[in-house]
C-alpha cells in the first residue's frame, strides 16, 4: 500500500509540473508571437514601441466593390468587413504606398509598403496603421504622369490593330483623315478655347472637324434590355448610360447601313450585366463570358467583328468591372473605361479613359455649375468623403483639423444641407482633392471642373480623361500617394500666378465635361465619340495587296 501511495503522489507531482511547463510554453508563444487571429485583421489593440492603440480606437470600414456605395447607395453583393486600427491623434506619414494588382475580380487589393507612423502633436506617442488588404506579395510600380506623357507618345507609331481580313472603303477613309491631320495646319488661337490646355490644339481641331463632317457609326440592334440598349441617365454609372441614350438616338453619326459605318458600338451597360443575371451570374467569368455569348451573336450574324477581329468596334463603360470584363474578350476593341488604371490593364492610346460624371437629376445634368472668383476661394484645399480604400482614412488622419486652411472631412450628411454645404466648400476652395477609393477612379475630378475648383489627383497609375487630347497638369495637380503628408506644402508652393493661370483654364475645359440633354460642340458626348475615333485613326491598318 506504501508503494501505490508513493507511485500515486508521483504521478500526481508529474503531471502538475508537465501542466506548468506546458501552460508556460503557451504564454511564451502569446508573448512572443500574439494570439492567432483568423481574419484578415484582427481587431486586438496593436502595440508599438511600448504604446498600445486604444480598441476604442478601432475603425470598421465596409468594403464594397460598387461606386454607388461610395455615394450612398449599397451594393449588399460583394460587400464584408474589413477592421483597420487607426490610433485616434494626429498623424504624420513615413511610409512608400504602393497599389497591388488588383489581380482578381473580388475585392480591390492594396498594399501599404511599409507602416505608417502615427504621431500626436507633440510626438509623445506613436502606432503603426495596420497594412489594409495586403493579400498579393506582386506590387507594381507606380506610373507618374511624366512616365504617362511617354507612354502615349510611344504609343502612336506603335500601337497598331490586326490587319483586316479585306479591305475597306472606310479603311482608306480614316487614313485619309488620318494624313489630313498629321499635317494640320498650325492654329495658336480658337474661340472659346485655350491652346494650353491641348497637347497640339491643331491637330485636335482638325480632327475633331474631320469627326464631324465624316464619321458614321453603326449601333447593333440585338441584345436584350436591361443589359443592353436600356440607358442608366442617374447615378455614379451615368457615363455610360448618357453616351448610350445620346449615342442611339443620334441622327448625324448613326448610319442603318453597316457597310458604311466607320466605327461599331456595341451598346451594353457593364452596370446592367453586373446586376441583372442573378445569383446564377455572380463570379467574374460567368459575366464575361455572358458578354462573350453576345461577341459570338454579332460575329456570326455579321462579318464586320471578323474583318478586324473588332478592332474598329467599341464599348463604352464606367462600372469598375469593366476593365476586367471586357479585357478577354475585346481585347483589340477601344473600351472607353473609367477606371483608367495602367496597373490593371489599361491601355495607353488603345484604351480611352472615361470621365465620372454622377449624375443626380437627368433632367439638370449640369445643375450648379460655377463658382467663386480665385480672391474669394479662402479655403486652400478641400475633401469630403466616405473612407473608402486604404488612402482617403490616411488622408484625413494626417489633415483633419490639422490647419486652418485644409477642409479635410469624412463623410458629410447626405441630406439638402448636407450636400449644399458640399457644393460650397468647392466653390469656396482653390484647391479641390480627388483622392482614389477602392478604385483609382472618383466622380470629385469633374465636380471640381464643375465647381470651378483646380483639381488635386492622388490616385497613382490614373490616366485621367481624354489623355491623349488634354494636357491636364496644365489644369490640374497631380501628387504621388507617398507624398500625401507633404500635401500643404506642395500646394503652398504653387506660386500665385500659376494658381490663377490653372483656375482660369478649369473654367475653360469644363465644357468638355457637361452633359446635355442634346449634345452640343466640343461637350462630353463628343469628347467621347472623339476619343474612340482618334484611338482608331492612329491604329488603323490596311490590308497589304499584292
Amino acid at each position: 500500500m506504501r508503494i501505490l501511495s508513493r507511485l500515486e503522489r508521483f504521478d500526481i507531482r508529474r503531471l502538475l509540473s508537465g501542466m506548468i511547463v506546458t501552460v508556460g510554453l503557451i504564454v511564451l508563444l502569446v508573448l512572443c508571437f500574439g494570439i492567432p487571429c483568423r481574419n484578415a485583421f484582427c481587431s486586438s489593440p496593436v502595440k508599438v514601441s511600448g504604446i498600445v492603440a486604444n480598441p476604442s480606437e478601432v475603425v470598421k470600414t465596409k468594403m464594397n466593390h460598387s461606386s454607388e456605395y461610395e455615394e450612398g447607395t449599397r451594393n449588399n453583393d460583394s460587400s464584408r468587413e474589413n477592421v483597420v486600427a487607426i490610433s485616434n491623434v494626429k498623424v504624420e506619414l513615413n511610409a512608400s504606398l504602393i497599389p497591388s494588382p488588383n489581380v482578381s475580380l473580388g475585392k480591390p487589393e492594396m498594399a501599404v509598403d511599409s507602416s505608417v507612423l502615427v504621431r500626436s502633436n507633440d510626438d509623445s506617442r506613436e502606432s503603426n496603421v495596420l497594412p489594409i488588404m495586403r493579400r498579393h506579395k506582386q506590387v507594381a510600380a507606380t506610373v507618374s504622369i511624366s512616365q504617362m506623357n511617354s507612354l502615349l507618345i510611344q504609343s502612336l507609331p506603335s500601337s497598331h490593330s490586326p490587319k483586316p481580313r479585306w479591305s475597306s472603303a472606310r479603311d482608306s477613309e480614316m487614313l485619309s483623315a488620318k494624313s489630313e491631320i498629321e499635317n494640320a495646319s498650325v492654329v495658336h488661337e480658337s474661340l472659346g478655347l485655350d491652346a494650353s490646355i491641348y497637347r497640339n490644339i491643331s491637330k485636335f481641331l482638325r480632327s475633331y472637324d474631320l469627326m464631324e463632317r465624316k464619321l458614321r457609326v453603326y449601333v447593333y440592334k440585338e441584345g436584350k434590355k436591361p443589359i443592353f440598349h436600356r440607358p442608366m441617365p442617374r447615378g455614379i454609372y451615368a457615363s455610360e448610360g448618357w453616351f448610350m441614350k445620346l449615342m442611339e438616338s443620334n441622327k448625324k453619326f448613326l448610319v442603318k447601313d453597316p457597310r458604311k459605318a466607320h466605327l461599331f458600338y456595341i451598346p451594353v451597360s457593364i452596370k446592367a450585366l453586373r446586376t441583372s443575371l442573378g445569383q446564377d451570374f455572380q463570379t467574374p467569368k460567368s459575366l464575361a463570358d455572358h458578354l462573350k455569348e453576345y461577341v459570338d451573336l454579332i460575329a456570326a450574324k455579321y462579318k464586320f467583328w471578323n474583318r478586324t477581329a473588332g478592332a474598329d468596334h467599341f464599348l463604352v463603360a464606367c462600372h469598375d468591372w469593366g476593365n476586367k470584363l471586357t479585357k478577354k474578350h475585346m481585347s483589340n476593341s477601344v473600351r472607353a473605361l473609367c477606371n483608367s488604371n495602367v496597373a490593371q490593364g489599361f491601355r495607353i492610346g488603345i484604351d480611352t479613359a472615361l470621365p465620372v460624371t454622377y449624375i443626380r437629376s437627368a433632367e439638370s445634368p449640369i445643375e450648379y455649375r460655377g463658382g467663386k472668383t480665385p480672391s474669394e476661394r479662402k479655403i486652400l484645399a478641400f475633401f469630403a468623403g466616405s473612407m473608402h480604400g486604404y488612402l482617403r482614412p490616411i488622408l484625413v488622419q494626417l489633415w483633419e483639423n490639422k490647419s486652418p486652411d485644409m477642409k479635410i472631412l469624412g463623410p458629410m450628411p447626405r441630406d439638402p444641407q448636407g450636400k449644399k454645404q458640399y457644393r460650397e466648400y468647392m466653390k469656396s476652395s482653390r484647391y479641390c482633392i480627388c483622392a482614389r477609393g477602392y478604385e483609382v477612379h472618383t466622380p470629385r475630378v469633374v465636380e471640381a471642373i464643375v465647381n470651378e475648383c483646380v483639381p488635386v489627383i492622388i490616385a497613382d497609375n490614373y490616366v485621367p480623361p481624354f489623355f491623349e487630347v488634354l494636357n491636364w497638369e496644365e489644369f490640374a495637380v497631380f501628387v504621388e500617394e507617398k507624398d500625401i503628408q507633404n500635401l500643404r506644402n506642395i500646394l503652398v508652393s504653387i506660386p500665385e500666378e500659376r494658381y490663377i493661370d490653372m483656375q482660369a483654364r478649369v473654367k475653360t475645359v469644363q465644357q468638355h465635361f457637361l452633359w446635355h440633354k442634346k449634345p452640343v460642340k466640343f461637350d462630353l458626348f463628343h469628347m467621347i465619340l472623339h476619343s474612340v475615333w482618334h484611338s482608331r485613326i492612329n491604329r488603323i491598318k490596311t490590308k497589304s495587296r499584292h
